[in-house]
């Protein structure tokens, strides 16, 4: 998905840093280091998803309290991500990746010391809002690296520590909560970190090349209406991914009765059925306009409904919870290559967009889900709040920009050899 969703930054990147004639001959020992920092950023915050119930017992909050900290994470990527683009957009990229990389460590050592929810939730805030301006420059370093033509599948690979630590970190970081508490798991993801430091600090490579550069262009594609417009179909519709994956505990041991072993092995099974969607809705949105976010948006609703009338046996549950993932990861690449179609000349600030409006949607869907738990509606009724809302996001879409052509040159970035093909949307 990454590569298709980012193919418009990257290439704007190359046109401006790379050396045409000259790629870096070995590119593997950077992209590993930057794949290294988004793993524990990811691992950080799915982590999370995975010891909220640890965390609120501990600090003596209910869960629907307990889930403001991981709306705030998610926050602090909507505010964060964009303004601290804007500030860095001058600064050398390997210096925002080591400053970035510095007040992640920041961020979840304090939340490993917090000693009440109130500093908890702000200090998730901190750690989140490095998220979208890491990826973002991420995908400077990695386009720079590649050289020219290459800078998507550069990116792409980078972005696999996130979906990485769908399946391996968030189980792992929830079986070390388990076992050793869930202070010990952040401190876990601050180990993480200093590795990814260290391996930044070896080999980002120091050149002038990395250098930023303007930004008025880029803020000029805030006057697009479509822009916002696919933003809040974003926001609106992949919220429900995180109306079940934040509550996958409570699901586990309370809808399902089973053990809290199994939720790391819950958590594992939603992230390969991200890995599958990733990969598949990346192809679907190379050949269509509307598939790919029609198809994911329709499944997942199908899904939810399934999960709040039998999601309390397991074997209807853990299938279930990989299809969620799977449905709205194959959502996600249509909405990025769309978004970034409508302003393909303000990518930076789009890949940043882009994060915004998905840590939205994890904001969203844990404060419906926390809203129908306060309302004694059952550990199950999480699901119909995501329900709700990407209902809203499929109608927005149909009715608004589904309707409308992205700008001019982006079918050259989506698919150089055969036109998107327009697949029942009015265009």
């Amino acid at each position: 998905m990454h590569q298709r969703a980012y193919e418009g930054q990257c290439t704007a990147e190359e046109d401006r840093h790379t050396i045409a004639k000259s790629p870096v001959r070995n590119p593997g020992p950077t992209l590993f280091a930057l794949a290294l920092g988004t793993f524990a950023i990811g691992t950080g915050e799915f982590g999370s998803n995975g010891i909220i119930q640890l965390f609120a017992s501990d600090l003596g909050v209910s869960i629907p309290v307990a889930t403001h900290a991981i709306t705030a994470y998610a926050l602090g990527v909507v505010i964060g991500s964009p303004a601290i683009t804007l500030l860095a957009a001058r600064v050398n990229r390997r210096t925002l990746l080591l400053g970035l990389i510095a007040l992640f460590l920041v961020g979840n050592a304090l939340s490993a010391l917090a000693p009440n929810i109130g500093l908890l939730v702000a200090f998730r805030f901190v750690a989140g809002s490095v998220q979208g301006a890491f990826f973002g420059a991420g995908a400077v370093v990695a386009a720079y690296m590649y050289g020219p033509g290459k800078g998507g599948k550069a990116f792409a690979t980078v972005m696999g520590g996130l979906t990485v630590a769908t399946i391996v970190g968030s189980p792992l970081g929830t079986f070390i909560g388990q076992s050793a508490g869930w202070r010990t798991m952040y401190w876990a993801v601050v180990a993480l970190g200093l590795l990814a430091g260290a391996a930044l600090v070896a080999w980002l490579p120091r050149t002038d090349d990395l250098h930023g550069g303007s930004v008025a262009n880029e803020l000029g594609a805030l006057r697009r209406l479509n822009v916002w417009l696919m933003g809040a179909v974003a926001a609106l519709g992949i919220s429900s991914i995180f109306a079940v994956y934040t509550f996958i505990g409570p699901f586990v041991t309370d809808a399902a009765l089973q053990d809290a072993a199994l939720i790391p092995i819950a958590l594992a099974v939603f992230g390969l059925g991200m890995a599958a969607g990733n990969y598949l809705g990346g192809r679907v949105a190379d050949l269509y306009e509307h598939r790919g976010l029609t198809w994911g948006y329709g499944g997942v609703l199908a899904l939810l409904v399934l999960i709040g009338v039998a999601g309390g046996n397991l074997a209807i549950l853990l299938p279930c919870l990989f299809g969620v993932g799977a449905t709205m990861m194959f959502a996600i690449p249509t909405i990025q290559v769309r978004l970034t179609g409508f302003a393909p000349g303000a990518p930076t600030l789009m890949g940043a967009l882009n994060l915004a409006a998905l840590n939205l949607a994890n904001s969203l869907g844990a404060i419906g889900g926390a809203i129908t738990l306060d309302a004694g509606w059952g550990t199950l009724s999480t699901v119909w709040a995501g329900f709700a809302l990407t209902t809203a996001g499929l109608l927005l879409y149909l009715v608004t920009v589904a309707r409308v052509k992205p700008a001019a040159g982006h079918g050259d970035l989506a698919r150089p050899a055969v036109p998107a093909r327009h697949d029942g949307g009015t265009t």
